[in-house]
């Protein structure tokens, strides 16, 4: 009797469900599969192909974009595995150790890439909007400085939690599944992780991505009169922030089914709800590679030549020797500058 009391809701799903279970547990299996050969590539990509540093990712795509990929490849290697084994089992069989530490790192991952998209698009506005401070803010040590500082201020808020001070992880009785219950004195952090983790990050990406339209919008007329160089500057800046946009639009397309469901049904009295939730975010691990190959032309090159295992080959020929990635982005700077911050009146 005090078994079928304690049985959850998950497992009642299971119960009557095992069907969609075992779908839900092959879907996620896909998408770890694609998610650790998608980003593992990519971050190859990025460390041996120079082409895809320089002029607008000289230090966005090495850096930024790599943080992004390294959660993303954490998250389908160490998370999805136990994910995809409670969809099969039906129930957490891997201890009240695990149980506590893979919430911690399915948290910090999600955390990871949301501040790392938000950072990234804070980047795009002020290369667009200031470039003057461009050079200034954006050094190869403050770069790093701010994505160490991203991955310490996330793992670091859910210390507490890992203490039993605010909230702990452990088994949420009423899915079933391992995450973070209310402490001893009913405080939990769930409220201040989603508002730093997903609401803050979103209005930051949302704001800079208006401003950075504002300003496009008002200088459209004066960019297109310059030179072909310029204009292909121009052209490859913007498609690099059309791609950041795009990334923001599925991470919101993943994250908000789970989001809606948690607040809506808090009681779990709709537990396929959840299932399909939990698949969405599982599915973000996986999409920024394909959101790079389908809106990028470098990034494809670069994929197709780190699978032939070819490295800086077609991708740096392109280069001139008076053309280096520090030049050019000193050029890409100046133009800016000249171009879209020329008058105040139009920023």
């Amino acid at each position: 009797m005090e078994d079928a009391v304690k049985r959850s809701h998950f497992s009642e799903l299971v119960r009557y469900s095992r069907p969609m279970m075992t779908a839900a547990g092959t879907f996620t299996i896909i998408i770890m599969l694609v998610g650790v050969m998608g980003n593992l590539l990519t971050i190859v990509a990025l460390l041996r192909h120079s082409k895809i540093r320089t002029v607008a990712a000289a230090f966005i795509a090495r850096y930024f974009f790599s943080s992004l990929c390294i959660s993303d490849l954490l998250f389908c290697f160490l998370v999805l595995p136990f994910s995809a084994s409670q969809f099969f089992h039906g129930t957490w069989i891997h201890g009240e150790t695990l149980c506590k530490m893979i919430p911690t790192l399915r948290y910090g991952s999600i955390g990871v890439s949301l501040l790392s998209v938000a950072a990234i698009s804070i980047n795009r506005y002020i290369l667009i909007a200031w470039p003057h401070l461009y050079q200034k803010i954006y050094t190869k040590t403050k770069v790093a400085i701010y994505i160490a500082l991203i991955w310490v201020f996330v793992y670091g808020l859910m210390i507490p939690t890992l203490l039993g001070k605010w909230g702990e992880f452990g088994m949420d009785e009423k899915l079933g599944t391992c995450s973070i219950n209310p402490d001893k004195n009913g405080n939990s952090p769930k409220v201040a992780l989603f508002v730093t983790g997903f609401a803050l990050p979103s209005v930051v990406i949302v704001i800079c991505y208006s401003s950075i339209y504002w300003v496009v919008r008002n200088s459209h007329k004066r960019l297109a009169q310059h030179t072909t160089n310029g204009g292909k500057f121009k052209r490859s800046e913007m498609k690099i922030t059309k791609m950041v946009l795009v990334i923001f639009k599925c991470f919101v397309f993943c994250y908000l089914p789970i989001t809606i469901v948690k607040v809506y049904d808090s009681e779990v009295k709709h537990p396929p709800l959840h299932v399909l939730g939990y698949l969405a975010i599982y599915l973000s691990s996986c999409v920024n590679p394909v959101v790079y190959v389908t809106m990028n032309k470098q990034y494809r090159t670069a994929y197709l030549e780190t699978l032939r295992c070819h490295y800086n080959s077609s991708l740096d020929s392109q280069q001139t020797p008076g053309n280096t990635p520090t030049k050019t982005h000193g050029m890409s700077v100046a133009y800016q500058k000249n171009n879209v911050v020329k008058h105040p009146s139009d920023v």
